[in-house]
């Protein structure tokens, strides 16, 4: 296999074939006409074939010399212009972003994170790949992102996960239905409900599942959606029950429009974080992407959730 051309040959052979001078090349390059002469005579021995023909003091192309000017050139040019995308690229503020987020981060977290983020590097190229948690995954390993706004998955030991905060799933009803106004949730009832849940391919319609199966309970009738704001506007119309964290529908409990009810004294936690590939160094635009996340988030921790009495959710023997 033949190896590659050597740069500093290739400048020189460019800047002899422009000034057509030993002298002059030597002069543009701040080297010797020494060191020009045995730069040539090595480009020569690579390439097996004669590219100048010596005048006297002057050089002229041979045909050879002419075909690998072409080349060099077009070499030359790139190398400049790879050489000046790597310096924009060092320049505070430059970079790209490349950010996985569910649909629930990119409504809910992401704009004010991404507004301050803007300020700090308002020349960083920032792109935002939606999808939950599996679909996170998968990016990274097309290494189509650097950075996921998700849940913590399990065992992905490729990846590292820095914990912002742990939010807890609750019923959330409309303010007309049976639930709400008797403030209590009774368990023969649970399973007669119609559910509106959201993407069955999502970490949380799992551990939904899962919840429930523990508790010996499958929620039979569902309507499954992608949008948080379609599941609320259908809850709101009595449609059905949903299953929800309180801070996605905070404003709603706030004007009334929505009622958080728990699932029982047994808590259905999830833990939201910031993944990337293990061992990778962040960069100081990472670094600051992940401190505005855990700053936007921090009031999430604190978010109040309806408490469970004797006569609430799903408490087994009752």
């Amino acid at each position: 296999m033949n190896q590659p051309l050597d740069s500093r040959q290739l400048r020189a052979f460019a800047a002899l074939a422009r000034t057509a001078s030993f002298t002059l090349a030597a002069k543009e390059l701040s080297l010797s006409q020494s060191a020009v002469s045995h730069s040539m005579k090595a480009l020569e021995r690579e390439v097996g074939c004669r590219v100048f023909d010596r005048l006297g003091k002057k050089v002229v192309l041979t045909q050879a010399g002419e075909q690998l000017l072409h080349h060099a050139e077009k070499i030359l040019q790139e190398m400049s212009a790879a050489r000046n995308a790597l310096e924009h690229l060092g320049k505070w503020g430059h970079g790209r972003l490349r950010v996985g987020a569910s649909t629930t981060a990119c409504q809910y977290i992401l704009p004010a994170v991404l507004r301050e983020f803007k300020e700090s590097f308002p020349h960083s190229a920032i792109t935002i790949e939606p999808g939950d948690t599996p679909q996170a995954i998968r990016l990274f390993d097309q290494n189509r992102i650097d950075l996921a706004l998700s849940l913590e998955p399990h065992r992905e030991e490729a990846l590292e996960f820095h914990p912002l905060f742990s939010d807890e799933l609750t019923f959330i009803v409309s303010p007309l239905h049976p639930w709400a106004t008797s403030g209590k949730v009774e368990r023969a009832e649970i399973p007669r409900q119609n559910y509106i849940l959201y993407n069955r391919a999502s970490y949380t319609f799992r551990l939904v599942e899962r919840y429930f199966f523990e508790e010996d309970m499958v929620l039979n009738t569902f309507i499954e959606l992608g949008s948080m704001e379609a599941i609320k506007e259908l809850v709101k119309l009595t449609l059905g029950v949903s299953i929800l964290a309180p801070w996605i529908v905070q404003d709603e409990l706030q004007h009334g429009s929505l009622v958080s009810l728990p699932l029982g004294r047994r808590k259905l936690r999830r833990n939201w974080g910031i993944l990337h590939q293990r061992n990778r160094r962040l960069s100081l635009a990472e670094e600051t992407f992940i401190g505005l996340c855990r700053s936007v988030t921090e009031r999430f921790n604190q978010m109040p959730v309806p408490s469970a009495d004797a006569e609430l959710g799903l408490n087994k023997g009752e």
